[in-house]
């Protein structure tokens, strides 16, 4: 079955996260992906960031570390070094025949090597060009690198996550790449779109810390609207009480109080009636103003009842509660497996072997997403793909 983007050509010079995150997606969605690497590096950074990686025929370490192949199934590897003529007369030769070219070079990197976005948009009118890149191709940070973390702390983030009393807290995986990714994504298929019914192509400046300041949502909002600078408040919700993790006996769970009436229902699973009459917490802006009164008399309520007895009782009385998992319960559980989150792939140049990665979670009806090739090891289609540019030249 052909996937949505079935026929379209992606020239991907990225390495790390949030390119590769772009690319990958739309490799999962039916584009042929062909993922430019350097030999003098021996490929993207990533591949040398584990352990963990993939094990070889003999039991040995494979180029494919966990971090690499979480983002660059999909692709075809071409070793290319984009500093001599050789490589970029190659890299010209793909963006000719090529729908799309995504970059992570900082600012004016590729314009040295005559691959920047007016160059190849020249070259070929109806390219989408996408560079993505710390701070952007404007603005007086443009020239400074970009990485997650620094994107993390520079966009707001971290300001307001982690304990109340504690340091400003990344979160725990790279969400301002991953989210940087899906962005750059959307844009390049509504450029396509664009493209489509007009010829023309385009070029796609997007940056790590504008993606980050647009996923600052109701919290950056909320000092909009307000002029206050949010709190860090650990688990806690700025706008709705009770709304945060709360430990039981043998584990932790949330709880998500979305109104009054599902604060009733809550008490009185607590066996805490009065509270709901209490008028310090009747109401959820009552509660709000009220939060370090109401807190303390929930946590030993809870915190005397089992995961199991707090879920059962209240998804009885409809109110939103749920574990807090572990990656050994995510990745056993029933949900998990029923929405196919978890997908094995042939281990490279290792007969009968197969590596897990996480699943894309795109259901489309009609064109869904397919896993036809695995991470590739560096280099490996080089041959094929520049021998190809050869016979067709």
């Amino acid at each position: 079955m052909a996937g949505a983007l079935d026929g379209l050509k992606i020239v991907d010079l990225t390495r790390i996260l949030a390119g590769p995150t772009c690319t990958q997606l739309l490799g999962d969605l039916g584009a042929e992906v062909v993922k430019i690497e350097n030999p003098s590096t021996q490929g993207d950074d990533t591949r040398s960031w584990g352990p963990p990686f993939a094990r070889d025929a003999d039991g040995g370490n494979t180029d494919l570390s966990a971090y690499f192949m979480c983002a660059n199934r999909n692709k075809l590897s071409v070793a290319l070094d984009i500093a001599t003529p050789e490589g970029q007369a190659a890299v010209r030769a793909m963006v000719a025949e090529a729908d799309v070219l995504v970059e992570n070079f900082k600012p004016g990197g590729l314009t040295k090597y005559g691959l920047d976005a007016d160059t190849m948009l020249k070259l070929n009118p109806r390219l989408v060009y996408c560079s993505i890149s710390g701070y952007g191709h404007t603005g007086p940070n443009a020239s400074k690198p970009g990485y997650d973390l620094m994107a993390q702390g520079y966009g707001g983030i971290m300001s307001l996550t982690g304990a109340a009393d504690g340091e400003p807290m990344k979160v725990g995986v790279g969400i301002a790449d991953v989210m940087c990714g899906m962005y750059a994504c959307v844009g390049i298929l509504a450029a396509l779109r664009h493209r489509d019914a007009t010829g023309e192509g385009q070029h796609i400046d997007i940056a790590l810390v504008d993606s980050q300041i647009a996923w600052m949502i109701n919290e950056g909002v909320n000092y909009l609207t307000s002029g206050d600078l949010p709190k860090r408040r650990g688990n806690a919700h700025p706008n709705i009480v009770p709304y945060q993790v709360f430990a039981t006996s043998d584990g932790h769970v949330i709880v998500a109080v979305g109104n009054d009436t599902q604060f009733i229902r809550f008490c009185d699973f607590l066996n805490l009636p009065d509270l709901a009459t209490d008028l310090r917490f009747a109401t959820n802006p009552a509660r709000l103003a009220n939060r370090d009164a109401l807190i303390p008399l929930l946590e030993p309520a809870l915190a005397a009842r089992s995961m199991a007895e707090v879920i059962e009782g209240l998804e009885a009385r409809r109110v939103p509660v749920g574990p807090v998992q572990t990656m050994d319960q995510v990745f056993a559980s029933d949900q998990v497996a029923a929405r196919g989150m978890v997908a094995e792939v042939p281990t490279p140049g290792v007969e009968g072997e197969s590596v897990r990665l996480i699943g894309n979670p795109l259901k489309l009806s009609l064109t869904p997403v397919t896993y036809r090739r695995p991470p590739p090891r560096f280099g490996a289609d080089t041959d094929a793909v520049l021998g190809q540019l050869l016979s067709e030249s």
